[in-house]
């Protein structure tokens, strides 16, 4: 198993490194029938596209979408739909002084423990780049669901010390950073701006919210919603933790302050997240993500090399000095893709 396949009725595959070809996807378990077209998918992509602004990696790649399978005059056969990305703006030369040494904060150690070979060039399968796939599923899966009467927003809630205090979702994609609160958007993106100056990065918290889903979706004990979601959202290449609802300010918390009381229309508070016992509420779903500052840092740092001899290594290239503003389209994305694949589950299971 490769790892690189999730789902159990909407399936999602993607392949490609960040200097090969391509990049894309392969998505099976799509309904038939529904219009499709490359513009549905390159509207997301162009979110988490490189070179939107300074705030991220100026490397200038278009990710223009190329759909290879799966429709027929407009519409979805029900068959794989398989989407390509082109790579084109490659610098591979940029790697050329890690070669022979391991990047500190990378997967460079660990993928050349796994398998004995790497590709050094951009991180290779374990770069950011391999979200666009990612996305363009998300994207299919954010049609489905958009008929069902779903929508998820995600948004970057802190950068570093620094985090919103109030929520204008009309606001996230007015801004570089994808910040909700228009208060706090340019200080964050100053912050943002002084730590790739200093050669460095910063990290962040993303929030995403989903509302629309009905009660009742997730499977018991393993397939929790919660669970999958967790699995689906620290897959992601960054993310470093994930809360639900109140998340870990539970701990300071009583039972009585912490349970979700219900009255006549629904649910009083929303402590629990939209969640509660693997299974939705039909609450709003409210969860967070923690994001690591970005790996790829031009100062200096101590690490050894594949002889085991301590080296110094600064990195080259051109990188994302805070990951969070492109990785909020790719959050919803794999929001959206567990989603329709438990959605599909539940159907399964009435039908």
């Amino acid at each position: 198993m490769s790892g690189s396949t999730y789902g159990k009725i909407f399936t999602v595959s993607t392949f490609g490194e960040s200097h090969g070809g391509a990049v894309g996807v392969v998505v099976d378990g799509v309904t038939p029938g529904i219009a499709l077209c490359e513009a549905d998918i390159q509207c997301e992509l162009d979110r988490r596209k490189p070179g939107q602004s300074s705030v991220t990696t100026p490397r200038a790649e278009t990710d223009t979408v190329k759909i290879m399978s799966g429709i027929f005059e407009g519409k979805t056969t029900g068959t794989p739909l398989m989407m390509i990305i082109m790579n084109s703006d490659v610098r591979s030369c940029d790697y050329d002084n890690i070669k022979e040494l391991f990047r500190p904060g990378h997967a460079d150690y660990t993928y050349h423990k796994k398998y004995g070979i790497r590709d050094h060039r951009g991180s290779g399968r374990a770069s950011g780049r391999e979200t666009a796939g990612r996305v363009a599923a998300g994207a299919v899966a954010k049609k489905l669901l958009a008929a069902k009467g779903i929508s998820i927003t995600a948004c970057t809630l802190a950068v570093g010390s620094l985090k919103c205090e109030k929520y204008e979702p009309d606001f996230i994609e007015k801004n570089p950073v994808r910040a909700c609160d228009s208060n706090v958007a340019a200080a964050m993106e100053q912050r943002i701006l002084e730590a790739k100056n200093e050669g460095n990065s910063i990290g962040g918290i993303i929030e995403c919210r989903v509302s629309g889903v009905p009660a009742g979706i997730g499977e018991p004990v393993f397939d929790k919603l919660d669970a999958e979601l967790a699995k689906a959202i620290v897959s992601i290449g960054g993310i470093k933790g994930i809360e639900f609802g109140a998340g870990f300010a539970a701990a300071a918390m009583t039972g009585k302050q912490h349970n979700d009381a219900m009255s006549p229309s629904g649910f009083i508070t929303n402590n629990a997240g939209g969640i509660i016992g693997g299974i939705s509420t039909g609450a709003e779903i409210v969860f967070r993500a923690v994001v690591k500052p970005t790996s790829s840092i031009s100062i200096e740092q101590d690490t050894v090399d594949l002889n085991g001899n301590a080296v110094t290594c600064a990195t080259k290239g051109r990188h994302d000095p805070c990951l969070c503003p492109r990785i909020v389209p790719v959050l919803e994305s794999m929001t959206a893709i567990v989603l329709i694949d438990l959605l599909k589950q539940q159907a399964a299971l009435n039908c």
